[in-house]
């Protein structure tokens, strides 16, 4: 039978096990996905340890909110779709149920797009949740446009690395904000305009520095916390900045300063919407085409290995990089 991973109780990595469970037909709507491999995120994490926001049901609790596979399986109703078509998962709402952690899973049928040609499998896992998370924020709230500056933190994770290829296709000047000066070369390779590392520079100065003294037009706060505040005083009076993260538990401050434009970001704001995520489709399909949009892949595990995955992840050996689990 199909293996899948699932938790019985929450805490570290050692609590995943994988078990052998009937396929699942799919209901009118839906579609099976044959699972060829899903990426590792900081949500899975969360939902391991008993962190997430937002319940988790036990036992027998699944993972997994990204992954690429081919459909199996069509359930009524369902138009558009072929069995065997290689597709993207764009969101998993119940992930904790239906989850990607899976040889296979079921799906409404809005819920998968045509797996970009030209991503190798392990890219096409990985690459969903950075890349609509950074695109809804950056393009459909800040309404990034070409020339901007655009602020991004944490710009060695998933996210800021997506950001940073998002901002080069449309033609904004991204500058990338990092703790550590040891990871400027990375970043410049990766596409950033520049880079301020926390440890060496004052943000506010540095930014001033590199948008000839304006302030940046748009900023991605992945991080949240005190160091908002820096963001905003960095910002244009006028800008925007898209809280669309939470990387530092502390409190943030309630913004004070020039006036700016803030919007609080969650990537299932747009990724349940059909008319964005077809546009995000488009665009990623686009990139990807181009070759401006790819997925920086740390390490490649399998199924088997799914525990010392998470061991990876949460030694933070990645680097920024996503973690694949092929099935």
């Amino acid at each position: 039978m199909p293996r899948v991973v699932v938790f019985d109780e929450f805490g570290g990595p050692d609590v995943m096990h994988v078990v052998e469970e009937p396929v699942v037909e799919p209901a009118a709507g839906e579609v099976r996905v044959r699972i060829e491999a899903f990426a590792v995120n900081p949500l899975d994490q969360m939902m391991r340890s008993g962190a997430s926001p937002a319940p988790v049901p036990l036992p027998h609790a699944r993972l997994g909110v990204e992954g690429t596979g081919v459909v199996d399986a069509l359930g009524p109703e369902v138009t558009g779709l072929e069995i065997g078509d290689p597709v993207i998962l764009t969101a998993i709402p119940d992930a904790s149920i239906r989850g990607s952690y899976a040889e296979y899973t079921t799906v409404p049928a809005s819920r998968v797009v045509a797996r970009p040609a030209g991503l190798a499998i392990t890219e096409a896992a990985a690459i969903w949740v950075a890349y609509s998370t950074a695109y809804g924020a950056l393009v459909e709230k800040a309404r990034m446009r070409p020339g901007d500056h655009v602020l991004i933190t944490a710009a060695s994770g998933g996210v800021g690395r997506a950001a940073t290829q998002i901002a080069n296709q449309i033609g904004a000047v991204p500058i990338a904000i990092t703790r550590h000066a040891a990871k400027k070369d990375d970043l410049l390779a990766a596409g950033a305009a520049a880079v301020i590392a926390t440890d060496q520079v004052d943000v506010v100065e540095a930014v001033r520095h590199h948008t000839g003294g304006t302030g940046a037009d748009i900023v991605l706060d992945v991080v949240m916390g005190p160091g908002q505040q820096e963001l905003l005083e960095a910002a244009r009076p006028g800008g925007t900045l898209v809280a669309a993260g939470f990387l530092d538990p502390r409190p943030t401050p309630f913004p004070r300063g020039a006036p700016l434009t803030i919007f609080s970001y969650r990537s299932f704001e747009h990724t349940l919407d059909d008319v964005v995520v077809k546009r995000m489709a488009a665009f990623l399909n686009a990139g990807v085409r181009l070759g401006a949009l790819r997925p920086a892949i740390d390490r490649v595990f399998a199924l088997d290995d799914v525990v010392e995955a998470h061991r990876h992840l949460e030694k933070g050996l990645h680097a920024g990089k996503k973690i694949v689990v092929t099935v």
